[in-house]
């Protein structure tokens, strides 16, 4: 286990409306409120058309190609993720959700494109002091290191 200590930071709380990118637009606020490490959570719709990473395709190959799934219709949300820079220093949201509609529901990664249905709450809670950043390893993901200088 490698490990960092941060500290609390500025709180914000956005809404986000229709058609708006989930991904890119909490990156650019990042970006344009000098964010770079955070603990993030969102709840809303996530509207049709919206893409979550699934998985892995297997067997697992090197590189690793990804299951991608997308949303047919309007879909309730929820999910939680970090920010943290990557090697330019660029902050770099990873968020997992879950989305679900009339009992059946999907889980993943929200990078291929979550379109906001209606509206989507976020809280981002910055963290301070911390050494952590995204960087490439051997699976070509850029992978969080607590302890990076």
């Amino acid at each position: 286990m490698r490990w960092t200590e941060c500290s609390q930071g500025r709180v914000f709380v956005l809404r986000l409306g229709s058609n708006e990118i989930l991904h890119e637009v909490i990156e650019g606020f990042a970006s344009s409120n000098n964010i770079k490490a955070a603990h993030v959570s969102a709840v809303g719709g996530a509207d049709k058309g919206s893409r979550l990473v699934v998985g892995p395709k297997v067997p697992v190959s090197s590189p690793i190609v990804p299951l991608y799934h997308e949303l047919k219709e309007p879909h309730e949300f929820t999910g939680t993720g970090t920010i943290f820079p990557d090697v330019n220093g660029k902050p770099v949201l990873h968020m997992h959700c879950s989305c679900g509609r009339e009992g059946t529901s999907v889980t993943g990664c929200v990078r291929a494109g979550v379109k906001v249905w209606l509206v989507m709450e976020v809280v981002i809670t910055e963290l301070k002091e911390c050494k952590a950043k995204r960087l490439k390893d051997s699976s070509g993901f850029e992978l969080l290191v607590p302890d990076a200088e």
